[in-house]
């Protein structure tokens, strides 16, 4: 079994983040597609969920590359995380998490995660957040959650086309 290694985020990294973000998210997206309202996507999405995606990842790993973690299996980049500390909440954030499709289902999530809680908790915050979408292609990311003792606080969200 391979060992993962999870250190600070560097940007020679980048361009292998941005690629892990396609390939974590296409599977995903195909499924949220079918399960929003069309014009729910097109106004979230115009150009495209990939032109969005990358563009907000990006934004995130030039503003905050101290809150950026990267977890390697040998060589080979397994995943990411990221977490913002909001002090005035006591709480940590798991802003994003990502794992590459060929290491899905195989504990580097729950790896990055345990990472992101301990790095929260050090930071003397009390609790961790972490937001996912409703739909079946955020089911594995719940499921995950769920797992590693997270409790669902349901928010409503309501959306009117104009």
């Amino acid at each position: 079994m391979i060992e993962t290694e999870i250190i600070p985020y560097r940007e020679e990294f980048k361009e292998q983040v941005l690629d892990l973000v396609i390939s974590a998210w296409q599977p995903v997206f195909e499924k949220t597609i079918k399960e929003v309202p069309r014009f729910v996507y097109d106004n979230f999405w115009p150009k495209g969920w990939q032109v969005r995606q990358i563009a907000e990842v990006s934004s995130l790993l030039d503003s905050n590359p101290e809150n950026v973690w990267l977890a390697f299996e040998g060589d080979s980049l397994a995943g990411f995380i990221a977490v913002a500390i909001h002090p005035e909440d006591r709480m940590g954030e798991i802003s994003i998490v990502a794992v590459s499709p060929g290491h899905q289902r195989k504990g580097v999530g729950k790896e990055l995660v345990h990472f992101a809680e301990q790095y929260i908790r050090d930071s003397g915050m009390n609790m961790v957040m972490v937001e996912t979408v409703g739909d079946s292609g955020h089911k594995p990311a719940r499921s995950t959650y769920e797992a590693l003792g997270y409790v669902q606080w349901p928010v409503a969200r309501y959306f009117k086309e104009l």
